[in-house]
């Protein structure tokens, strides 16, 4: 079984930064991708980012391109997201997700296996 739990949720005013870390722990763990997915008050959970953890590939949604960086750590199993010049409209709880296989979709998350707790993203105007 793989767990997956997220950290540097919090709060921040517009334009601030902030990082998410995923740590990935079990007893064993193989993953083609893994990703970024948040979910606002009132709205459906929805992809943010994506990456290859072999090659290290990277997917944005169209809303965060240029804003947002997702990277990884291969000896530390862990997933990062660097969320820069935020706005109010970023507010939601971020979720980590894991992929055994690549996704054949990355933006849907039936396609995704294992899911973190989610940490709270709260950024004020």
């Amino acid at each position: 079984q793989v767990q997956l739990v997220e950290s540097g949720g919090g709060l921040v005013q517009a334009g601030g930064s902030l990082r998410l870390s995923c740590a990935a722990s079990g007893r064993t763990f193989s993953s083609a991708a893994m990703g970024w997915f948040r979910q606002a008050p009132g709205k459906e959970r929805a992809f943010v980012t994506a990456i290859r953890w072999s090659g290290g590939n990277t997917y944005y949604a169209d809303s965060v391109k240029g804003r947002f960086t997702i990277s990884r750590d291969n000896a530390k199993n862990t997933v990062y997201l660097q969320m820069t010049s935020l706005k109010p409209e970023d507010t939601a709880v971020y979720y980590c997700a894991a992929a055994q296989r690549w996704p054949y979709n990355r933006s849907d998350r039936k396609f995704y296996d294992y899911w973190g707790q989610g940490t709270q993203v709260t950024v004020s105007s």
